[in-house]
């Protein structure tokens, strides 16, 4: 007999299942069952170590492998024991090379066949179904992964549950993880929206896992009849473009009522009686985007295969739409809504009408539902008012010459040409005005209607079957003809607009005024809920109808102008649908920029925090010692002693001078609100004022920059501090004794300013990075230059963009690293 096996499901690391476990094993040591721990991993948590209490645990087994030692349960000795309860935390975990089973559940799989209850614990992650799932979530691959049937096969599934909020301020607490870990876990996988996203897999997957166990129960207690435990509304759809509607109306009831909609769509073996073959391109598309399933089933009576459905299915709603046209009422049979009613008993039943649905006015005749203009219908009739005739007195003027199989396929190609110009009411008429005069004027006895020999009547009713025919069938491929260009049309203007909305600088107006032109109504208007975009495209023709569409949740199309036709509003939808997909990708665009900005905002913030913290500290600690040494009254100190801290404080002042000028100006280039004051300036005017700046290590500087270049076109003051940043960086890398020189050169286009060091360089892979803010190589105290925020270089770069210049890093021959400005000069004024 199998024993029984118990799940704690978590959606995360952290939320107390391997807890709620040992606790469990607890109760039921303490009821008297021979409770035993196969396998716990405490994570050295205190709390868990304690739960494990006086549980006794079985040794684990070790396996060397690759010369490594690893711990795993020992399944054999558990086997050999024989306890009544087992408790095996990490159900998903892969077992060392070597051993019987390759993952832990098929260990456990071996307990339970041994007839023993297992208790075990698993994370919402771990579920093969959910794996690529979480990998998009997270970001995170799960290489431990345990199948959903087994999972799914537990006698009791609990899930341990924890909001986002509390498990983050148990991982602050340093209650999951160790303390040095955990910044990097809640800036990785337990940020807030992950673990909220994880929680979510949770609940929904457990939440099918009941709707199975109800379908099981109903089936053991015979119970046919779904119990409402779900609003779940089913709706019916024939299979054409006017089930959007009704689809529409089924999903706002669904959304008040909370519950899942489901479609259903009921092919019959004839295909002739009461549903399409298929289901419409956009109907199936809107279910799909409703978040539904579409349920395609086979039937030759609908209403009981809805009826049967929605009971399989457990609906307590269904949603039907009925005609209530006149030609619907004449009836020789139930209608499947009446049908329907008739068979659910305990489920409300929804019938809207089309009308109301608003598909009304789509199926009423217009001119413009024939393929045929009304001047070619009347060419086809003039044919047959003037041509017919006056063929048959030429027909019977040559009667000696003519035969009757003659006239017969004269009046034929007539017929043919009525047929082709007018349709099929003219090549009718054609048939049946060629049959009479044909038969008064031509077939003895003439001038009466007797027909006396057989085969004569014969070739009449066969022409006038044939006429009657072909007539019909030219009309037929001259409508499939026209559907097929109209189809084309369609398809054209759709590409065109989404080639407008993907490329027009102002798309939801020429999307309007494309609509204008192909639908050839009055006007488009474009609107958003909160009237926040309104874009209208009218004319001066006068508006007789209106027709609306959703485009989506916040946004609606209206037309305004002659009433649609069924094709012109069936490219209405599908026009509307491409202006929805735009408008979300927009708003998907729009949310992601808005994301991407505030991830970087955060993380320049939390830089900023980290950074700043250090450097404040440093020189404010030095300035508060030596004004604390300075104001002791029981310390007498020497004129040079005093000296020195006057100098410590002037030189950390100038040092937070520096820190905070660097980050007004970074945060000015990141605003974008750096204000430029251009002008010709000397080079070496520009770097003398850096390196007064710098006095103290101005010594360690050598200067070689020719007197011949020219004036370069910048901003004198911001380029003297960056300069300044770039020397005292690489005077803060350069090794004791070595000179950081400065060099310039004309280049034709402009004027390079090169700066050398011969300290340790950065490596090309690495030199991007040195560009970022908040970005230091080296960032140790053991390295030469402990302070300073990784500023310098970003502030110079970012500089250097604003005014049109540009700042690269190169290799120094002989090792270290030289920064290239290559500044701009006035070409204007060289030329003249």
């Amino acid at each position: 007999m199998r024993g029984v096996l118990r799940v704690y499901l978590g959606a995360s690391p952290g939320v107390g299942k391997t807890f709620a476990m040992l606790d469990e094993g607890n109760r039921r040591k303490a009821r008297g069952a021979d409770v035993v721990v196969g396998f716990v991993e405490t994570h050295g948590r205190p709390n868990t170590q304690r739960a494990l209490g006086s549980l006794p645990v079985v040794p684990r087994r070790t396996v060397e492998y690759r010369g490594t030692t690893f711990e795993e349960m020992d399944l054999d000795a558990i086997l050999e024991r024989r306890p009544k309860v087992v408790l095996v935390d990490e159900l998903a975990h892969t077992n060392s090379p070597g051993s019987r089973n390759e993952k832990r559940w098929e260990d456990v799989q071996e307990i339970l066949n041994a007839g023993i209850e297992v208790i075990t614990t698993v994370n919402i992650q771990h579920l093969e179904s959910l794996s690529d799932v979480v990998l998009k979530v997270t970001g995170v691959p799960q290489r431990e992964r345990v199948p959903d049937a087994f999972v799914r096969s537990a006698d009791q599934i609990e899930l341990v549950d924890m909001s986002p909020e509390a498990l983050r301020k148990r991982m602050a607490h340093g209650n999951v993880y160790p303390l040095e870990r955990v910044d990097r876990a809640l800036e990785n996988f337990f940020r807030l929206e992950n673990l909220a996203a994880m929680r979510e897999l949770a609940l929904l997957w457990v939440a099918d896992r009941v709707d199975d166990t109800l379908d099981r129960l109903r089936k053991v207690l015979n119970v046919e009849q779904g119990w409402e435990t779900r609003e779940r509304i089913v709706v019916a759809v024939k299979g054409d473009d006017f089930d959007e509607p009704l689809v529409r109306r089924a999903a706002r009831i669904a959304e008040r009522s909370r519950g899942e909609l489901i479609a259903v769509h009921v092919r019959t073996h004839d295909g002739l009686r009461g549903a399409s073959q298929q289901v419409a391109p956009g109907v199936a598309s809107l279910i799909t985007q409703l978040n539904s399933v579409l349920h395609e089933i086979d039937g030759d009576d609908i209403a009981s295969a809805i009826s049967a459905f929605a009971l399989r299915q457990g609906a307590t709603q269904i949603v039907l739409g009925t005609s209530t046209s006149r030609r619907s009422r004449i009836r020789t049979r139930p209608s499947i809504v009446t049908s329907v009613l008739g068979s659910a008993v305990s489920t409300d039943v929804h019938i809207i009408a089309r009308e109301e649905l608003g598909t009304k006015k789509t199926f009423r005749f217009s001119k413009r539902t024939s393929p045929l203009s009304r001047r070619r219908v009347g060419l086809g009739l003039a044919v047959v008012t003037f041509l017919l005739p006056l063929a048959i007195l030429l027909m019977t003027l040559l009667k000696s010459s003519l035969t009757l199989a003659s006239d017969l396929m004269l009046c034929l190609l007539i017929v043919v040409v009525a047929g082709l110009v007018g349709g099929p009411i003219a090549g009718i008429s054609a048939a049946i005005v060629g049959f009479c005069l044909l038969n008064y004027f031509l077939v003895p006895p003439v001038h009466t209607f007797t027909v006396t020999e057989p085969q004569n009547l014969l070739a009449l009713l066969v022409f006038l079957f044939v006429a009657s025919t072909v007539s019909v069938y030219t009309y037929i491929n001259a409508r499939r003809t026209i559907e097929e260009r109209r189809r084309r049309f369609e398809a054209e203007t759709v590409a065109r607009l989404v080639g407008i909305l993907s490329s027009q600088p102002d798309p939801l107006v020429a999307a309007a005024n494309e609509m204008v032109g192909v639908l050839g109504v009055s006007s488009v208007t474009i609107s958003s809920v909160d009237a926040t975009h309104v874009s209208t495209i009218s004319s001066s023709q006068p508006a007789d109808l209106t027709d609306e569409l959703q485009a989506n949740d916040t946004h609606t199309v209206k037309v305004v102008g002659p009433g649609l036709s069924v094709s012109d509003r069936r490219l209405f939808v599908q026009c509307v649908e491409q202006i929805g997909d735009y408008i979300k990708d927009q708003r998907l665009n729009q949310q992601r920029e808005e994301l991407r900005l505030t991830v970087e905002a955060d993380n320049l913030r939390t830089s900023l925090l980290r950074a700043v913290s250090h450097d404040l500290r440093t020189p404010l600690a030095n300035i508060k010692a030596s004004v604390t040494s300075l104001l002791a009254d029981d310390v007498q100190w020497s004129a040079e002693r005093r000296s020195e801290f006057l100098h410590i404080v002037d030189d950390e002042t100038n040092r937070l001078t520096r820190l905070v000028e660097n980050l007004l100006d970074m945060s000015r280039l990141q605003a974008g609100k750096m204000v430029l004051n251009l002008a010709r300036v000397h080079l070496d005017d520009l770097v003398a004022g850096a390196l007064r700046s710098i006095s103290e290590s101005a010594a360690q500087v050598t200067v070689e920059i020719p007197d011949t270049l020219p004036e370069v076109f910048v901003d004198g003051d911001l380029l003297e501090r960056a300069v300044a940043n770039v020397v005292r960086n690489a005077l803060a890398w350069s090794p004791p004794g070595e000179k950081v020189i400065i060099g310039g050169r004309y280049t034709g286009a402009g004027v390079e300013l090169r700066i050398q060091d011969h300290g340790p360089g950065i490596p090309p892979s690495e030199r991007k990075g040195a560009l970022i803010p908040f970005q230091k190589l080296g960032d140790s105290v053991s390295s030469p230059n402990p302070t300073g925020v990784g500023l310098g270089l970003a502030v110079a770069s970012g500089v250097c963009e604003s005014m049109g210049a540009s700042l690269e890093l190169e290799d120094t021959p002989g090792g270290g690293l030289t920064v290239v400005m290559s500044l701009p000069i006035d070409t204007t004024e060289r030329e003249s």
